[in-house]
């Protein structure tokens, strides 16, 4: 999702303003639709494989990492419906650049968290194949 997310960052929510706005509406529709199709299942498996983690951690996983992760989480799915899901609401009947800003603003919340959530994940991945490695020799 990291990458996802900075794709949408940098790429297509600054992209909404080049749109025009004959077309914006048809775009955003489009967007909206096949934007879901892609992060809609990552973010319910991220968040089940998260909650799973707590009855089944890893070793080298600690209990306080898994709860930050889970606390990312939290903050990324907040944002997600309190912050853009209502700035794409908006946006879906025509280009509004003062919704538009906010959108590219608030989503820094969550660049910023997957982005953190990536490196944690990283981590433990790391940990993970380092012991298997070890048990392995």
């Amino acid at each position: 999702m990291a990458a996802v997310i900075w794709f949408v960052q940098l790429v297509q929510y600054p992209s909404f303003a080049k749109v025009g706005a004959a077309g914006f509406a048809d775009f955003h529709a489009h967007h909206s639709a096949r934007i879901t199709l892609i992060v809609a299942p990552l973010m319910i498996a991220e968040a089940v494989s998260a909650i799973a983690l707590l009855w089944r951690p890893p070793s080298g996983i600690v209990q306080w990492e898994i709860w930050v992760g889970l606390g990312l989480l939290l903050i990324i799915w907040a944002s997600t419906f309190l912050l853009q899901v209502p700035m794409h609401t908006k946006l879906s009947s025509a280009f509004d650049a003062d919704a538009w800003r906010f959108l590219v603003r608030s989503n820094w919340i969550r660049t910023l968290a997957w982005s953190l959530r990536a490196v944690l994940v990283t981590v433990w991945l790391h940990r993970v194949l380092a012991q298997a490695s070890r048990l392995g020799a």
